[in-house]
């Protein structure tokens, strides 16, 4: 071997080494592969509606049908209250959001399973395929958003009640704890799954629940005051209400409620972070 053929560490932009530390988390590596993360956001979005013949329309139609039935349910038939507001709206709101939420979630927590035959192929951070899951749903979120205001304006030029106030600004916010929320929990039910199975036929039952535990269809409000607690210790519960006061001006929200959900998802973000990272080395055995 000649002298020209000797490669030495500094030729190589990326060194893949093994973790020896359950702390070393490698998210510049993470950055590197932005390019990546790019291109699984475009086939996400693109494979979602492929060979649909409504396409895109679908994320128009699914928070309108499911305000639409809310407000048949909820609204007439159970008699729920809506703070005052126009029932439609009220239940959309909640509907965009959770939407994200639990997209975000479910999609996330099969990481693992569903893309098995790439990462026994090819190495990449693993942690780029649920990020890009997260951000595939946000433009998804943004379009309904969009769809949402459009819906708000039709209601404030007919006299109905609502106003969009100072909360408002805070969107950026609750979409970070939102995607964060659901990207933690995601990977850490990822993770479990690669070992028991049989949790991710109870992911989609969970979030259900799960729904029915946060404000979606009703206001913190009409929760007898001595069990808001309970509501409160939600974290999503801040996120939703806080949305509702900043772009309909009824709810209840304050800073203090939202730094909860911010130190709740730091909390589930580290450690489905650490347990993604530690499985990922064994995973490809066990799926």
């Amino acid at each position: 071997m000649t002298e020209k053929e000797i490669t030495t560490d500094e030729d190589w932009d990326l060194i893949i080494t093994p973790r020896k530390k359950w702390w070393d988390l490698q998210l510049r590596d993470v950055w590197h592969y932005r390019d990546l993360i790019v291109l699984f956001v475009r086939r996400d979005f693109v494979s979602r509606f492929k060979q649909t013949i409504l396409g895109p329309v679908w994320f128009l139609l699914q928070p309108l049908l499911t305000s639409l039935v809310f407000t048949v349910i909820f609204g007439n038939i159970a008699q729920l209250p809506t703070d005052g507001l126009p029932q439609m709206l009220f239940y959309m709101s909640g509907t965009i959001l959770w939407n994200y939420f639990s997209t975000c979630l479910t999609s996330t927590s099969t990481t693992f399973t569903a893309n098995a035959h790439l990462f026994g192929k090819v190495y990449f951070p693993r942690l780029v395929m649920p990020i890009s899951i997260v951000i595939s749903n946000l433009v998804t979120f943004f379009i309904q958003f969009v769809f949402f205001l459009a819906y708000l304006a039709f209601f404030a030029l007919r006299g109905s009640a609502v106003r969009i106030t100072s909360w408002a600004f805070a969107l950026p916010l609750l979409l970070v704890l939102m995607a964060g929320l659901g990207l933690g929990f995601g990977i850490i039910i990822s993770a479990l799954t690669t070992k028991y199975r049989d949790l991710q036929y109870l992911v989609g039952f969970g979030v259900g629940l799960w729904m029915y535990a946060t404000p979606v269809i009703y206001p913190v409000s009409s929760i007898p005051e001595k069990w808001q607690w309970v509501a409160n210790v939600n974290p999503v519960t801040p996120i939703i209400e806080t949305f509702r006061v900043g772009f309909l001006g009824a709810g209840d929200a304050s800073w203090a409620r939202l730094a909860y959900s911010f130190g709740f998802m730091l909390v589930v973000m580290f450690i489905g972070v650490v347990i993604f990272n530690r499985v990922e080395k064994t995973f490809i055995d066990t799926v």
